[in-house]
């Protein structure tokens, strides 16, 4: 017989991060919104969601590497959203912010979400944050739930 193992969105008893960038904070802040609703929505206590603001989405994987090592958080949102612009800024920041959290949550073992949108311009982008494509920041916070209950019942969970 075939085990499968799956994470479910059970959030009573889990803490979670959330590293929210300030830039384009009109948009940032729907994330964060989301992100918020679907942990409530689960039964995630507010008392145990901690929000840490950073500048842009380039110093998100630095701050969410720091609280996935406090050990006290069960999965940690990295939300952000990057516009690109006429330089190539934009492809710059994006690659490093995805590969850092990437790395993060490799290094630590701890579920860091790609939470940052991506988007040619602002209106893409308030589509991912809650208007025609649903809300980035909701979906993050639902593969937080799911991860941080799949990796307490892999072999090697602490609990």
């Amino acid at each position: 017989m075939v085990q499968t193992i799956q994470g479910s969105y059970h959030g009573k008893g889990l803490r979670f991060g959330i590293v929210l960038s300030r830039f384009n904070e009109f948009v940032a802040g729907r994330l964060l919104e989301g992100a918020l609703d679907a942990l409530r929505r689960h039964e995630v206590e507010d008392s145990d969601i901690t929000v840490v603001r950073v500048p842009g989405s380039w110093e998100i994987p630095l701050a969410a590497k720091r609280l996935a090592e406090s050990g006290n958080h069960d999965a940690v949102l990295c939300l952000g959203v990057l516009i690109r612009g006429q330089t190539p800024h934009f492809d710059y920041i994006a690659a490093e912010a995805a590969k850092g959290v990437a790395h993060a949550s490799m290094e630590t073992g701890v579920p860091l979400l790609f939470g940052i949108v991506t988007a040619e311009n602002l209106e893409q982008a308030i589509d991912r944050a809650g208007a025609k494509s649903g809300n980035k920041g909701f979906d993050a916070a639902l593969a937080g739930l799911e991860m941080a209950n799949l990796l307490r019942q892999l072999p090697g969970a602490a609990g």
